[in-house]
Formats: structure tokens, C-alpha cells, sequence
């Protein structure tokens, strides 16, 4: 295992994640973790708040440049790691470009109270591009993998964005958007100012029903049955589902604080949908 992919999965030790990919055969996993480790590195470098926007521009701007090596025939450095599972699980280089694309949207602060159109190219940049590397690792035929990466990734990512505001706004980022705060009376554009707010609660019910909708349509290609392995996408919709209706209980006025669920939680959703025992 390269290093690269080691570390991150010591890193993702104890996580929903880890216990998602432990349900997988070990080359699956080691693949899995090879994308996870992909996706860390250059979020990593976009959410670098040391570096200005041009240098970390510019870090990535050598990953795409290494991704046209892998795939050109070149001798890549940087994805070096990743050159034995896109041969065998046919990767597309594109994928992995894509999620190098929404990291320069960080950077650019092109998500900052974002239109809606422009908020679902950033989930599918960030999340349903990695569930389309996903899912030809799961063995899933194109048109419903495709499918489960479309809805699945971006329930996954408004949960993330809808558990995050605070930590995001400390990065000076508001994912939520444009309309949905016009609506509101929200036309401040400063990230704290914006979700102290106490009707920062009425704009993330909404945006819950978006994430709703798309688990919904996840769960529906699941039921199914498509061919491929699709435990670990199951048990991550379950736990995501799971925290997006603690934090709906919880709600989003000021002050708030991150649901999180515990181990013993965690393990009680892999029994409920039968991926234990």
C-alpha cells in the first residue's frame, strides 16, 4: 500500500467512512482509500488559509498537470499512487479532474451564497464526481452507477454543507444558497454575519429538502438491486440520512453545535440495513 494511502486511512480510522469501506474486499478498499487519499490532497491544498489564492492555484494546477502524465503515458509523481487502480477499474480522467475544479471554486470563492446552479456543480464536482470513480470500484453497471453517484454525492455533500456552516464560515465560506437567503432577508454576504442570523434556520430546512429529495433517488436505484457492490454506498446513506435528521432536531439557529454520531450509533445503522451480522 503506498504510503500516501496508508496515512489516510489511519487518518479515516473510527469514521463512518472507515467503517463503510470495511465492509468491502481488501483491493476494493485499497482503491477506495487511493481516491479518498486523492480527494485529501487537494482539498487539503484548497483549504490551505496560509497560501494565497494563486499559489494554491497553482498547487493545483501541477495535480492536473500529473493527471495528464497517468493518463498520457507520462511518468507521473503526485498520482503515481493511483495508476494501478485506473488501469484495472477503468477510471476516467476526467473525474478526477472534475473534483480538482471544485476545489478552484473554493478558491475563488464561486461558492460564496452561491446561485443554485452554481451550488449543484460544485456537489458534483466535490462529491458526485468521486461517486462516479466510486461506483465502477462497486463493479456497477454505468447508467445506474452514474445515477447513484448523481443523487447519492450530492445528498452526501448538502448534509456536509448543512452540518458545517460554522466551520465553513471560519474558512469564510457560505455554501447555502443565493435564493434560498434572498428569500429570507438575508443579503449580507459575510459567512458569520450571515448564519448568526436567527433565520438562518428557515434557509437550511429548505436546503434539507433538497438533500431529502436525493436520498430519496438514491435510495430508490438501491432498492433495485443493480448489479455491483453496493453495501458501502447503503450504509453511507443510512448514516448520512442519520445526520441530517439529528441536525433537522437540532435546528440551525444560533448557537448551534456539529452533530456527530457515536460508534456505538454507527454500528446500530449497519444492523438496521442488514450489512452486519
Amino acid at each position: 500500500m503506498a504510503p500516501e494511502v496508508r496515512a489516510v486511512q489511519e487518518r479515516a480510522a473510527g469514521s463512518s467512512f472507515y467503517l463503510a469501506m470495511r465492509l468491502m474486499p481488501k483491493p476494493e478498499r485499497e482503491a477506495m482509500f487511493a481516491i479518498y487519499a486523492y480527494c485529501r490532497a487537494v482539498d487539503d491544498i484548497a483549504d490551505d488559509g496560509i497560501g494565497a489564492p494563486a499559489e494554491r492555484r497553482a498547487a493545483l494546477g501541477r495535480w492536473r498537470t500529473d493527471l495528464d502524465a497517468l493518463y498520457g503515458g507520462g511518468n507521473p509523481t503526485l498520482t503515481a499512487f493511483l495508476a494501478a487502480i485506473v488501469t484495472r477499474y477503468g477510471l476516467r480522467k476526467e473525474d478526477f479532474v472534475a473534483v480538482i475544479d471544485g476545489m478552484d471554486m473554493d478558491i475563488d470563492a464561486q461558492t460564496q451564497a452561491p446561485d443554485l446552479a452554481t451550488l449543484d456543480l460544485y456537489c458534483d464536482r466535490v462529491a458526485s464526481a468521486v461517486g462516479r470513480l466510486s461506483v465502477k470500484i462497486f463493479g456497477m453497471d454505468e447508467e445506474p452507477g452514474f445515477a447513484l453517484a448523481h443523487h447519492l454525492g450530492r445528498a452526501l455533500q448538502l448534509t456536509n454543507i448543512l452540518r458545517d456552516l460554522d466551520e465553513d464560515a471560519g474558512l469564510g465560506r457560505l455554501y447555502l444558497p443565493r435564493e434560498y437567503l434572498s428569500d429570507a432577508g438575508l443579503q449580507d454576504r459575510d459567512p458569520t454575519a450571515t448564519i448568526a442570523d436567527p433565520a438562518i434556520d428557515g434557509v437550511c430546512r429548505k436546503v434539507a429538502v433538497l438533500a431529502r429529495q436525493h436520498y430519496d433517488d438514491a435510495d430508490r436505484i438501491m432498492r433495485q438491486r443493480p448489479r455491483g457492490r453496493i453495501k458501502t454506498p447503503r450504509l453511507m446513506s443510512a448514516v448520512y440520512n442519520a445526520i441530517l435528521r439529528e441536525t433537522e432536531k437540532v435546528g440551525w439557529a444560533p448557537p448551534r453545535h456539529r452533530v456527530s454520531l457515536g460508534k456505538a450509533r454507527l454500528i446500530g445503522i449497519a444492523l438496521s440495513v442488514g450489512l452486519l451480522g
